[in-house]
Formats: structure tokens, C-alpha cells, sequence
């Protein structure tokens, strides 16, 4: 067994115990493994662990990635910020996008969808806190903008996400993704496909499967640091 697979392993041995712990349904969390800055070697070896899904934040890479492992069933998720230029190019080649903060780019990857080809499933990004360097839409925008992406022909909303401030305790990081879990619950019933609350990574999953994170991204857990 590689290394790769003994940490998914132990994780996801983790997710469960957290499930239990925190009244959730068995299996109700669902792994993303981060793979950017990871060689095609480690993916494979996640791969052979189980793990189908994997996120990636910048784009060239990620398509040398998606092009690598095009004969292979694996789902794409692009977790980055996103420019104007980059959209058809995930609109094309990605299964997921988390990181939608405002209706332009929402709208050129629906335009940029080949409609013969399943909808693009989207989170609406939500900002959490002041950090100049974190994206995402302003939670009293995030209605709004949930809407508008909802009645876009080719994307599919699927939920909400956010990457918070790091925080060194527990309480406080609940405190932070409780916050999200609120718009999550007030939202859900508006939208006919919104499941998934994307929220959690390697120093905070605990807090977040305890507030009701239905899929964490996980990196550095899996793969070790990042080249």
C-alpha cells in the first residue's frame, strides 16, 4: 500500500468516526482530493485508493491533468477563482465548478456549455470574512446570485461554498461554517438540485462536518506538501 492510499484510508476511517460523532447519516461527507501542484503519479495512486474526484485551482495545469486521464472516469472540479478569459476552457473540460462569485462569469460558462453534454454542476462561492485574497460574494448578494446562476440553461446549482479565515480552535471555526450552513438551510428549499455544502479542508474538517459540510477538499492530508 502507498502512502497516498494508508492517508485516504485513515481519513476516511476519520470522516466516519466524525459522521458518528456528530449525529451526521453514514457517508454523508464526500471527499474531494485537492490535487493541484500533485504529479499525475500521485493522482493515480488516489485513483487506485478509490478516490474518483479530484479539485484543481489552476487551469493549464489542470487541463495537462484532464488531457493525461481522459480515458479514465474521473470528475473534475475547478476550485479557484476564475477570470473572464479562462471560462470556456472549464466550461469545457471541467464536471464541477465551486468557485462561482458573480453572474458574468456564471453566465459565459453556461454560453460556453455545449448543450449536447451534461450540465455543469455549480457551488455559489459565499466570503466569510475581510481577507483581501479570498473571493467569493457577499452573503447578503448570495440570494441574488443563486437565482440568477439557477436559471442559467447549462450549469446546475448544487450548493454553496467558502474557504474562511484560518482560525487555530474548534469553536471558533463552527462558529465561522455555521454561518454558511444557515444560507445553506434558508436556500435549499428554493432550488431543486441543491445538495452540497462545500466547505472544510485538512486543518478544519472537523468543524465542518460538525456544521453539516456535505464534501471537504482535502490536500495535503492525501498527497503530503505540495511541490
Amino acid at each position: 500500500m502507498t502512502n497516498i492510499a494508508k492517508n485516504i484510508e485513515r481519513l476516511s476511517d476519520r470522516l466516519r468516526r466524525l459522521e458518528r460523532q456528530y449525529e451526521r447519516s453514514a457517508a454523508s461527507v464526500q471527499l474531494l482530493a485537492v490535487s493541484k501542484r500533485h504529479p499525475v503519479q500521485s493522482i493515480i495512486a488516489a485513483n487506485k485508493a478509490g478516490i474518483v474526484d479530484f479539485g484543481e485551482n489552476y487551469l493549464q495545469e489542470a487541463l495537462d491533468k484532464i488531457q493525461h486521464f481522459s480515458s479514465m472516469h474521473l470528475n473534475w472540479h475547478f476550485i479557484g477563482p476564475i477570470q473572464s478569459n479562462k471560462t470556456k476552457a472549464i466550461a469545457e473540460n471541467f464536471q464541477w465548478v465551486h468557485s462561482i462569485d458573480r453572474f458574468k462569469i456564471a453566465q459565459r460558462l453556461s454560453d460556453q456549455r455545449e448543450p449536447s453534454t451534461a450540465k455543469l454542476n455549480v457551488c455559489v462561492q459565499i466570503k466569510l470574512c475581510d481577507e483581501t485574497n479570498k473571493s467569493g460574494v457577499e452573503l447578503s448578494k448570495a440570494e441574488a446570485l443563486c437565482d440568477s446562476v439557477d436559471a442559467l440553461p447549462n450549469l446546475k446549482l448544487r450548493g454553496l461554498m467558502a474557504i474562511p479565515a484560518a482560525v487555530p480552535d474548534l469553536e471558533s471555526q463552527r462558529r465561522t461554517f455555521r454561518v454558511l450552513a444557515q444560507e445553506y438551510d434558508r436556500l435549499k428549499p428554493r432550488y431543486a438540485q441543491f445538495d452540497t455544502l462545500s466547505m472544510g479542508m485538512s486543518n478544519d474538517l472537523e468543524a465542518a462536518i460538525a456544521e453539516g459540510s456535505t464534501l471537504i477538499r482535502v490536500g495535503t492530508t492525501i498527497f503530503g506538501p505540495r511541490s
